[in-house]
């Protein structure tokens, strides 16, 4: 059993207050003791000097459902100190699997491709299992997926049969390991689904699972959105994530203090609800988000059929200049000069607005988008600059708020938003050490002990005697993300060493090639 001592640094524990010096002796997995400098003798040493030593990061908004499955091990997470990931957000996850031709092209949408091998939850589950992780991995299982599973990416409410199907293997997955339920509201088929639909469904995750959503609106109707949550949160009975908390588009600038106003007021109440966010301005998702729901009902040739239909160019014009009601209008709301191709399947247009696709075109916008959606199959990535700072600022200084990276899933090309690469040590270096929007404790209580207790992260979190020794020692005075939205994959610098379950895993910037992290079951309260 491997017995040593981490010495000389300063160490923030998770419970939100400065970091002080003390020593952390380890254990074989686990933290043995933690003492006053010094107070370990005749014990190997590991000499943090000059760096802070906490509690391996939680993402608690992570898409690397498929990072298991990728030859080349995930590096994107860990090098930045996370040791643990909450996968399986916004509705989508990877399992059940229904039809799988429906499955495939849903699932797409998202991921990069997958061979899958699995059927329902379980069997995903132990594939994943098989290939290993980079970091620790606590699953929620997608809405979407189990709709699609159910019926497909219909625009109408489940039969009844289809809803008792959809809460079976919900149960099934929730039996298996799942530490909750997620939405996405604003993808088909989340986007079809009634309140009713979600909180039949939530009602199974008792008062200890998670219910995270992606809301129906962060814009104009971002109230009404979180009010919808609040609901399923009441009548469910459920603990309930608000991901990503935002407010999009120029005229709602100070939205988010709207929001945690009428969230707090919530919790005041006894709803047990949270928020995670991500410390940028700028939101991504597949282009596909721009058009307005009803063209997005049903397979991707269903789709590229509406987009090539006679005359289609006029009508997608006037919806987006009428939009549907309570449509979070991306076109409207940031303009075509906001939106930027990161990704696309033949690689054309990658770190081009839209404004500037239509130039290179000779084309109206409109006509612009269609183009590229259409040409790409529908596979093209898109960064949309629609928020404020303030609002970003307003969200990150809650003491609710965890950080969660919403990256998209590794091994997808291009130029991903920067965000996958370096949101915690952004989180230290911009918004701790240059802004003060937070103290360095509190940081790293909302990227460690608060997540953990949220979702129920068995024994990690904290730096504590007896809890598994996932670490993270890095340099407070240098520690800071590189990326950009033009070359998003810059290595995070100031991260010194990372210890998995007390195995070191990276040390100098450098992945030491194990894949320690292992699948989590959720604490029971």
């Amino acid at each position: 059993m491997s017995r040593y001592v981490v010495s000389g640094g300063l160490v923030a524990d998770g419970r939100g207050g400065e970091p002080e010096p003390a020593d952390v002796l380890v254990e074989g997995e686990r933290i043995a003791a933690v003492g006053a400098p010094g107070a370990f003798s005749g014990v190997p040493q590991i000499d943090a000097s000059g760096l802070v030593v906490a509690p391996g990061f939680i993402d608690a908004h992570s898409h690397a459902d498929n990072a298991p499955f990728l030859a080349a091990d995930d590096t994107t997470k860990i090098l930045q100190g996370v040791t643990t990931e909450i996968v399986g957000n916004c509705g989508f996850s990877l399992a059940p699997r229904g039809d799988a031709a429906t499955y495939d092209e849903y699932v797409s949408r998202l991921f990069p491709r997958v061979e899958p091998t699995w059927t329902g939850f379980p069997d995903f589950l132990a594939a994943a299992d098989a290939a290993g992780y980079v970091t620790n991995n606590c699953p929620l299982v997608g809405h979407g997926t189990l709709r699609v599973a159910a019926f497909g990416i219909a625009d109408r409410p489940p039969e009844p049969g289809e809803l008792a199907q959809m809460r079976r293997r919900l149960d099934e997955a929730l039996e298996a390991g799942a530490f909750g339920l997620s939405s996405g509201l604003i993808y088909p088929p989340g986007a079809y689904a009634a309140t009713e639909e979600l909180t039949a469904l939530a009602a199974a995750l008792g008062p200890d699972r998670v219910y995270a959503t992606h809301l129906r609106a962060e814009g104009a109707h971002l109230i009404p959105a979180i009010e919808e949550a609040l609901r399923v949160a009441a009548e469910a009975g459920c603990r309930t994530q608000i991901s990503h908390l935002k407010s999009v588009g120029r005229p709602n600038r100070g939205g988010v203090v709207r929001a945690l106003a009428l969230l707090d007021r919530a919790r005041e109440t006894g709803l047990a609800v949270r928020q995670d966010a991500y410390p940028y301005a700028a939101s991504a998702t597949s282009l596909t988000a721009a058009l307005p729901p009803s063209y997005l009902a049903g397979d991707a040739p269903a789709v590229l059929a509406r987009l090539c239909a006679p005359d289609v160019a006029r009508r997608l014009a006037r919806d987006l200049a009428d939009g549907p009601p309570g449509w979070e209008n991306r076109v409207a709301l940031a303009g075509w000069d906001a939106m930027l191709i990161t990704d696309t399947a033949s690689g054309a247009h990658v770190g081009r607005t839209l404004a500037e696709v239509a130039a290179d075109l000779r084309a109206d916008p409109v006509a612009a988008l269609i183009h590229v959606l259409v040409s790409e199959r529908l596979r093209v990535s898109a960064v949309t600059f629609w928020m404020d700072e303030d609002d970003v600022r307003a969200a990150l200084a809650h003491p609710h708020t965890m950080i969660g990276s919403d990256g998209l899933p590794p091994g997808t090309a291009g130029r991903p938003h920067p965000r996958l690469y370096g949101t915690f040590p952004r989180i230290l270096g911009r918004y701790v050490r240059e802004a003060g929007v937070l103290t360095l404790g509190e940081a790293v209580r909302r990227m460690t002990a608060l997540p953990a207790a949220w979702f129920g992260v068995p024994d990690r979190g904290r730096i504590a005697p007896g809890l598994i020794a996932d670490l993270v020692a890095f340099d407070p005075v240098t520690v800071r993300d590189t990326g950009d939205y033009h070359d998003p994959a810059g290595a995070p610098e100031g991260i010194a060493w990372v210890a998995q379950a007390g195995r070191l895993t990276v040390a100098n910037g450098r992945h030491l090639g194990v894949r320690a992290g292992r699948r989590l079951l959720p604490a029971r309260s």
